[in-house]
């Protein structure tokens, strides 16, 4: 199967898999998603394929899904929600570093097969998880912070709360992820490849990330309208 189609078909699982989440968990299916999408994407940005034409690294939709859903706690919720999204996966991503760097220190069996492989995958990732950790807090309380001063921006244009959301959801997505993405790819990656490689990579995630913002908005909206049935008891 095409990586451009494996792509597509993992933004509608994944974003799609976010509204599920919430319609039938409400927040905390949101925490749940989140901390998942943080730690998977941790994982599979170790994997660098071509794709529309250029080379990227994967994890970039399941990454871009957590700003999905702090988006989706500002809006139908409150600023310490998505705050409080944000500060548990950040937890939880420091468990994972522990934990995946305690499976190498085992002596493994005669019979296992495994453990080469873990060796090679995990051996590399404290770098990236450690790098993600300060970049994933940062830039997400950033899009949670935007999102807010947007959304007062927003009630003073339109004075409406409800009015404008597709601004305060794209004009803090699009900023906070031109930030995350610099410094993500730089931070995890400079050494790792040339040069040309990382301008190619922060490139073509940054242009991922943009589309997917674009795209999510009707998500929000989506989220917007369960919670809004929740709240009238139609749900």
């Amino acid at each position: 199967m095409p990586n451009e189609l494996l792509i597509i078909l993992s933004f509608i699982v994944i974003y799609g898999g976010v509204v599920l989440f919430y319609r039938f968990f409400g927040k905390n299916g949101l925490l749940a998603f989140n901390v998942m999408a943080t730690l998977l994407a941790n994982v599979e940005v170790l994997i660098l394929v071509r794709a529309f034409g250029v080379e990227m690294t994967l994890g970039n939709v399941l990454f871009a899904s957590t700003f999905l859903i702090t988006d989706i706690m500002s809006e139908n919720h409150t600023r310490k929600d998505a705050n409080r999204a944000v500060v548990i996966s950040t937890i939880c991503s420091v468990f994972f570093i522990m934990l995946s760097q305690m499976w190498l220190l085992y002596t493994p069996s005669e019979n296992d097969w495994a453990s080469g492989a873990f060796h090679t995958i995990f051996s590399s990732t404290p770098r990236i998880v450690c790098a993600s950790l300060g970049v994933y807090l940062v830039s997400q309380l950033t899009d949670v912070w935007l999102y807010h001063k947007w959304w007062d921006w927003c009630r003073k244009r339109f004075g409406d709360n409800r009015k404008g959301l597709w601004i305060r959801n794209n004009g803090s997505t699009m900023i906070s992820q031109l930030l995350n993405t610099f410094l993500y790819t730089f931070l995890a990656f400079y050494g790792t490849y040339p040069m040309e490689t990382l301008v190619t990579i922060f490139t073509s995630s940054y242009i991922i990330y943009f589309v997917t913002s674009l795209l999510d908005t009707p998500f929000v909206y989506w989220c917007r309208k369960i919670n809004e049935g929740r709240k009238d008891g139609t749900d």
